[in-house]
């Protein structure tokens, strides 16, 4: 079996695999650990119980546990076990990642992952090379595709740290609490680092005031008088009617008187 490229994929047929990252440790070497992340169709987790790691070792469905790490001479391994046949169906794909404390991934010398059937046998071989200043890494991702499943050697590395690289999976990430942790220098995703975090309360709106009621005025008994009607003129005017012409009323002729001075 030859290493891998960054990049290469390989059809896995065993029912189930064991992930076996390892690297040489010593003097000045970060510490590292293994988790996974279990990744729906959009590339994202359901929640935080979709990440595997020494702090939450299994998952809901008991398909992907933590195994924890082994020094043997110089050499170190952390080891996750992925359960390919009973992975739920709305998981397309596990992310096997990797993060350092205390450095850098420049720092840590011999760092490659295994993929192992159940009997031992090695499947895949991924050399990770390259590393400058990333303290996380995407190592390799197993995925599902026609009815099987198939593993890439992906290699992508965060210089963002376990932080960043949770980020882009969908986990909110707060600060880091852990007094141990920043004891050992270790980055720990533990679940009260790396937990979705809940939508701020919504604050009521304030109460309504109702408007207070007009309260009608008692009825006055008894009623009160009404003011009488305005009396008509006096004199009463003449009607708006133009009188009619004065005429001279006629003389009676004067009697007929004999003049003195007519003869």
């Amino acid at each position: 079996m030859g290493s891998m490229t960054k990049g290469a994929n390989l059809p896995m047929t065993a029912p189930s695999v064991r992930a076996v990252l390892r690297w040489r440790s010593g003097p000045g070497v970060p510490d590292v650990d293994v988790s996974a992340l279990l990744l729906t169709d959009e590339g994202r987790v359901r929640s935080d119980a979709d990440f595997v790691f020494y702090n939450q070792p299994r998952d809901a469905s008991g398909s992907i546990g933590y195994e924890g790490q082994t020094v043997e001479g110089a050499m170190t391994t952390g080891v996750l076990r992925v359960d390919l046949a009973a992975v739920d169906a709305d998981i397309s794909s596990v992310v096997i990642a990797a993060s350092a404390g205390g450095g850098t991934f420049a720092d840590v010398p011999e760092l490659a992952l295994t993929l192992l059937d159940a009997g031992g046998t090695a499947l895949a071989l991924f050399e990770i090379t390259g590393a400058t200043t990333e303290t996380a890494f995407v190592v390799g991702e197993l995925y599902r595709r026609g009815g099987g499943w198939k593993f890439r050697a992906v290699g992508q590395g965060y210089a963002a740290g376990l932080a960043g690289l949770a980020t882009d999976y969908g986990i909110s990430v707060a600060e880091e609490s852990d007094s141990a942790s920043a004891a050992t220098g270790r980055v720990s995703p533990a679940t009260s680092d790396v937990v979705a975090k809940p939508a701020p309360p919504r604050t009521p709106a304030p109460a309504q005031t109702p408007a207070p009621q007009q309260t009608p005025p008692p009825p006055q008994f008894p009623a009160p008088p009404q003011s009488p009607a305005a009396a008509p003129p006096w004199p009463p005017r003449p009607p708006d009617v133009p009188a009619p012409p004065m005429r001279p009323t006629p003389m009676p002729p004067w009697p007929a008187v004999p003049s003195p001075f007519r003869r």
